[in-house]
């Protein structure tokens, strides 16, 4: 599961853009897209200038004043994913854009580049901090928090598990249950493989059920769902294989697996995108 971090941008803008554009970091630009701007750092400065400069009535070129830290332009996320999550460079990319789309919103500006010229592959975003509605987007321990949250949501729609805790022992099963997760010896350890394996297609949770079902599973609906592998003597509840298995997790799951497959990336040709760049050169 990756870590996320962010960083005020108060000047400099346009260079933050260009290093996480490099195309040297992003396997020749391939690994970069953008919401409602340009996806090079010339354009996407110029875009992100012009909707800040609209609706905060500032420059934002502004300098850094002499007493103060001054305004915020932009902010800087990194989503840095560890070496043991196996995770290829494509795949990190689309998590990118779906983590974009969710916690920002598609009225938001923002540039996303995947950089893999490290041992872990890392996502970079620069957000304006006005959308494209005007909405003002603010930066602090509590959005960091709750953005930190949603990325592992989303990551948990593309198979990324969670870290567990220092001792080994994820938080919501007990020592017994673990050790058998980890030999992948019990019946809630193949009913989780088969749930996650199915989560990476179905199209909702009612479809996800009804899989099982046809794979032999028994399926107890009501007020809690209830299942049990072929063999297995007595059913579980869903909930108790863990936080991330309850209907609520996997309807999120199943909801952003395919999210951000509608950002811009700059090697794919769009005529929406050309003549956004004709509009925004006229003006």
């Amino acid at each position: 599961m990756p870590f996320v971090k962010s960083k005020s941008i108060r000047t400099t803008v346009q260079r933050s853009l260009a290093y996480i554009l490099n195309p040297e970091k992003t396997d020749d630009l391939v690994l970069t897209s953008s919401l409602n701007c340009l996806t090079e750092p010339e354009g996407a400065y110029y875009n992100m200038k012009m909707v800040y400069e609209r609706f905060s009535g500032k420059s934002f070129d502004e300098p850094i004043p002499k007493s103060g830290k001054g305004r915020v332009k932009a902010i800087h996320y990194i989503q840095s994913f560890d070496p043991k999550d196996n995770i290829s460079p494509e795949l990190a990319h689309r998590i990118g854009k779906a983590f974009a789309l969710k916690v920002f919103g598609k009225d938001s500006q923002v540039v996303i580049a995947t950089h893999v010229d490290k041992e872990h592959i890392h996502t970079h975003f620069i957000v304006n901090t006005y959308g494209v509605d005007g909405h003002k987007f603010n930066d602090n321990k509590e959005t960091l928090r709750k953005i930190r949250e949603e990325s592992d949501r989303v990551c948990l729609a593309f198979g990324i598990k969670p870290i567990e805790s220092k001792l080994g022992v994820s938080q919501n099963i007990d020592y017994n249950e673990w050790e058998h997760k980890r030999r992948g010896s019990s019946w809630k350890e193949k009913i989780r493989r088969e749930i996650d394996r199915l989560v990476g297609w179905v199209k909702n949770v009612d479809e996800l059920l009804a899989e099982l079902e046809h794979l032999g599973y028994t399926i107890k609906r009501g007020k809690y769902i209830s299942v049990k592998a072929p063999d297995q003597q007595r059913a579980v509840r869903i909930k108790t294989l863990g936080e991330n298995y309850t209907v609520e997790q996997l309807a999120s799951r199943i909801l952003w697996r395919d999210v951000g497959a509608g950002l811009s990336n700059p090697c794919e040709k769009s005529a929406l995108r050309d003549k956004y760049s004709e509009t925004i050169g006229s003006v």
